[in-house]
């Protein structure tokens, strides 16, 4: 199973973004969904996570700048970015656990003047 992520670009510092994930429907309500990122020769980390019921977790640094949701009706989970900053460059990588891990294809963040 594969999540279909997207949403990624050119952006300036302080600029936004929005990424999308889609899940299979027959996974997503019992899903908790996340969005991790990745620069090279770093390990993945965990950016936002939000459960089935609600419960929302963010990485210290984007904390007031992003904002995870989900929606059931087009079972998709959501990232908005924003005053993006050239630290947040990076791959988005889009991920599901409903108990077996589903992940997306990445897609890349570049913030650049």
């Amino acid at each position: 199973v594969q999540l279909q992520a997207s949403g990624g670009g050119l952006v300036q510092p302080g600029g936004s973004l929005r990424l999308s994930c889609v899940a299979p429907a027959r996974f997503f309500r019992w899903s908790i969904m996340a969005w991790y990122r990745q620069t090279p020769g770093k390990q993945r980390e965990l950016v936002a996570r939000i459960t089935a019921g609600g419960s929302i977790a963010y990485l210290d640094s984007v904390k007031g700048r992003f904002t995870i949701s989900r929606d059931s009706a087009k079972n998709a989970a959501y990232l908005q970015m924003n005053d993006l900053k050239l630290e947040d460059a990076a791959v988005y990588f889009c991920n599901a656990d409903w108990g077996t891990t589903a992940w997306g294809q990445g897609t890349l963040v570049t913030v650049s003047s």
